[in-house]
């Protein structure tokens, strides 16, 4: 083999190591990002039940507190991006939330799922997709634009987008009773990822 042969074979190869080592990217919207690990607490009112990334609500009632969740660190400016899979185990009830965007002020973006696999926006009603049936896994990425939007991809495809004022926010996952909800249910979580820029 000449020597520009085995120059160009050392380069092919070469290239071809660089391309078989993974990315450290975002799911969606790639470009700038910066991985992080926010803080959590556990939160578990009524008759919600964690167990590391399995949230359950073991009661059928229409009242009170019903949460079992992770509610991560307040942040306040920028672009950040959250990516979870979710797959419910079990659902005797209905209008859980699964994935929130809460302002410090009050609730912001809340994605719920009805009985049969409906995902809507608790606020507004609007459906965003389907398909998130019991056993099936289901990846929710979340990308915020503090005072710009906050944009909701199931499965890797946008399905929701809304104008997002200011302030202050944090991510929360599990499962929470909406207002017209009811349990029981178990959501497995797994694959929890956090990116900013």
């Amino acid at each position: 083999m000449s020597k520009t042969l085995r120059v160009l074979a050392g380069l092919a190869l070469v290239g071809g190591l660089m391309v078989a080592v993974p990315k450290a990217y975002a799911e969606v919207e790639p470009g700038g990002w910066t991985a992080y690990s926010p803080s959590y607490t556990v939160q578990e009112r009524g008759c919600g039940k964690v167990s590391d990334l399995t949230f359950r609500l073991t009661c059928s009632g229409s009242g009170g507190d019903q949460r079992a969740e992770r509610r991560y660190a307040t942040y306040t400016g920028g672009t950040r991006q959250f990516e979870g899979y979710f797959k419910i185990t079990s659902m005797g009830g209905s209008r859980i939330s699964l994935k929130q965007t809460f302002k410090t002020t009050g609730p912001f973006f809340l994605l719920a799922v009805e009985r049969g696999g409906r995902l809507y926006a608790v606020h507004g009603g609007n459906t965003i997709a389907g398909g998130a049936t019991v056993g099936t896994t289901v990846r929710v990425n979340t990308v915020h634009t503090v005072g710009k939007n906050h944009k909701t991809y199931i499965n890797g495809s946008l399905k929701h987008t809304v104008s997002s004022p200011g302030g202050s926010f944090y991510d929360k996952f599990g499962s929470y009773r909406t207002a017209s909800g009811r349990g029981p249910i178990t959501v497995e979580w797994s694959n929890v990822r956090f990116w900013r820029k």
